[in-house]
């Protein structure tokens, strides 16, 4: 594992539950300007692996990235920790952003 990527996954495991952070912002809190796609790539090669809540990361735009029953259950667990998410998938960085 990489200094990087090990920096990217301390960070998405801080993201406190009922909150949302987004690819962007975890690879800049990581020390990784223009790390968001870093960020992608260890959600999507080490979710389980480490047991990242994967479903608390969306785009910086506040919608869910993700299609199909990914995005059905990435629905659910959010609202399952209190985070407001519209029909169409948008999340209020503002009031769930961390």
């Amino acid at each position: 594992m990489t200094e990087n990527t090990r920096k990217i996954i301390e960070q998405i495991l801080a993201i406190p539950a009922g909150k949302v952070s987004s690819y962007r912002d975890i690879a800049l809190k990581a020390g990784i300007p223009n790390g968001a796609r870093q960020t992608v790539r260890t959600l999507h090669s080490m979710s389980e692996k480490y047991n990242l809540p994967w479903h608390r990361v969306i785009r910086s735009n506040g919608t869910i990235a993700l299609e199909g029953d990914g995005r059905q259950l990435q629905l659910t667990l959010l609202r399952g920790e209190g985070v407001e998410v519209s029909a169409d998938g948008f999340v209020d960085m503002d009031k769930f952003g961390w």
